[in-house]
């Protein structure tokens, strides 16, 4: 560190021994020499529960008689309505209706023998603030196999394999999500600067960030959407003066 002053050095020094000091709650600081500032990142978490829950139930009837197919799906619909209010989801939860109807006859690339001419698939989708509630019928629908419906259809649509769930309060919770990521990179910086026999000054330049919906629990195969339980994080950039 030839040309450099003690006081220099020192300071140098402290810097790079401090690069790996974080308090909890920020991460990694870079130290610019040439404009005497620290970067820090400071961490924010919540543990959130979701507040809306889409439910998609997919049942399925085949025959060669498109008429009696229909009739059953009919009947299954039915079933799967007395199914929800039972688990306390009444009819004004389900948001939509659908049908859909595959002749495998009309296919024109279709080869070889056809068991069943016609394929009905219903929809009810299911849309609820009460996740608890779903929750609860989607881990009891044996009872609909029980009473011969057919749950499926398309594997490849969303929510083919149970609800959805989400949490749309975000915008409640961000303003304070800041203002911790903030504080926890401050006593990093502020950290820093002690280590480095400096001290801290005001904000040159910050960055908020993006905010981020993860599963709480980091459990293989299962996504965010599936789990009630989340966890929102934010990762703020903030670039202090060192005086």
């Amino acid at each position: 560190m030839a040309g450099l002053s003690q006081n220099a050095t020192i300071l140098i020094a402290s810097a790079i021994l401090a690069l790996g000091i974080a308090t909890a709650g920020a991460e990694v600081a870079e130290f610019r020499l040439a404009d005497r500032t620290v970067s820090v990142k400071g961490l924010a978490e919540r543990t959130v529960r979701a507040d809306l829950a889409i439910w998609p139930i997919r049942f399925v009837a085949t025959g060669d008689d498109l008429a009696a197919v229909q009739a059953k799906t009919a009947k299954d619909e039915q079933a799967v309505l007395a199914f929800l209010a039972k688990q306390g989801l009444p009819g004004e939860t389900v948001v939509s209706r659908g049908v859909d109807v595959v002749d495998l006859l009309a296919q024109a690339y279709r080869q070889g023998p056809v068991e069943s001419r016609y394929i009905v698939t219903r929809t009810l989708t299911v849309r609820s603030t009460d996740v608890d509630a779903v929750d609860r019928a989607s881990q009891n629908v044996a009872e609909l196999l029980d009473q011969g419906v057919a749950l499926g259809g398309d594997q490849g649509m969303p929510g083919a394999n149970g609800p959805s769930y989400s949490f749309t309060r975000l915008n409640d919770i961000k303003t304070d999500m800041i203002a911790e990521a903030t504080r926890n990179a401050r006593e990093a910086a502020q950290q820093f600067a002690t280590d480095s026999g400096a001290a801290l000054g005001g904000i040159r330049r910050a960055n908020q960030g993006v905010f981020q919906i993860q599963p709480r629990d980091d459990v293989p195969g299962l996504l965010e959407s599936r789990q009630i339980d989340k966890t929102v994080r934010v990762v703020s950039t903030i670039d202090w003066a060192l005086e």
